[in-house]
């Protein structure tokens, strides 16, 4: 999604005060009642990150830390705090203006390079196989990293074919590991599929409680594709953090509604990617791991589904 100023006078939901080691972990998870591809938490450690498998075989965090309007000393100190609280799963864009600061909060983090997953966008300004290299370069520069994990087209607009050629040379060479598209309706994903030689693993688009992409989240689990959400609570849209329905779900497992609203996410097989510049807020945004949603809440949110989207600047 492309970065504007939007302002919405909305109420940051209240933290509830537990909060719990967390790891990354990987193996199959099988819960109660759904089941995914993807990780299981270590019995010690019910509040560890699982991952899911993607189509070409690699591992994904299913919950990470998203940057969209973060920049600067904020970007760096968010990006840093974020990894040593436990997200591992990154992303970041060209359009948001803030790789170097998301580098940098990587870099002051300490960790290894290789426990994280790192994703970034290719803007349309970028497209075309030439332009589309040196993208990449640049990125790759201002983030400090010698590959990344996952890089996607940002939207499905201008020359695709040749922005999405120079991709997969990209990954050949092991200069990323996936690479996937964002904003792409069923059609516009099976146009591509005409001429790409390497199948998208991701199409991150916008999905929350409001937006429930119906179509799309069907489409993508039979193309196998990985559904992701770049806003999984609507920016705060639509009064999302004081919605009563939410929160009396919360009530019954003493959860936020972010947190009501994240596991919600988790159970229909989609990564989600929140933001926050508050410490707290990040830490009870991992905290989703220890219940689970049953089957009347999975039905009766899905009746706020308004089957359109809270973005319509970036129609």
């Amino acid at each position: 999604m492309k970065t504007k100023n939007h302002q919405n006078a909305v109420g940051r939901r209240e933290f509830l005060k537990t909060s719990a080691k967390i790891a990354t972990s990987a193996v199959f998870l099988s819960f109660g009642g759904f089941s995914l591809m993807g990780a299981v938490f270590p019995s010690q450690n019910e509040n560890a990150i699982p991952t899911i498998l993607l189509n070409n075989g690699i591992k994904m965090p299913m919950l990470g830390f998203g940057t969209n309007t973060l920049n600067g000393a904020t970007c760096k100190r968010c990006v840093a705090e974020a990894i040593s609280v436990g997200y591992r799963l990154i992303d970041t864009a060209n359009i948001y203006g803030n790789e170097e600061f998301v580098g940098a909060g990587i870099k002051q983090s300490g960790i290894n390079r290789d426990e994280l997953f790192i994703t970034s966008k290719l803007w349309v300004d970028d497209y075309g196989y030439e332009n589309a290299k040196k993208g990449f370069e640049t990125s790759l520069n201002k983030l400090g990293v010698e590959y990344l994990d996952l890089y996607l087209l940002h939207r499905p607009r201008g020359d695709v074919k040749g922005a999405w050629k120079a991709l997969e040379e990209l990954h050949l060479e092991g200069k990323i590991r996936a690479i996937g598209v964002s904003n792409f309706e069923p059609n516009q994903f099976d146009e591509l599929m005409t001429y790409a030689k390497i199948k998208p693993v991701i199409n991150q688009i916008e999905t929350h409680v409001f937006c429930q992409q119906d179509n799309s989240y069907g489409f993508l689990k039979k193309s196998e594709v990985q559904m992701e959400a770049w806003s999984p609570f609507a920016a705060g849209r639509n009064n999302i953090f004081t919605n009563q329905t939410l929160a009396d779900i919360g009530k019954k497992y003493s959860k936020s509604v972010a947190q009501v609203c994240l596991r919600w996410h988790f159970q229909r097989g989609v990564i989600a990617i929140p933001r926050s510049s508050q410490k707290i807020h990040m830490i009870e945004n991992l905290n989703i791991f220890d219940f689970e949603l049953d089957e009347t809440d999975m039905k009766t949110i899905r009746q706020l589904d308004l089957n359109t989207t809270q973005f319509p600047e970036w129609g």
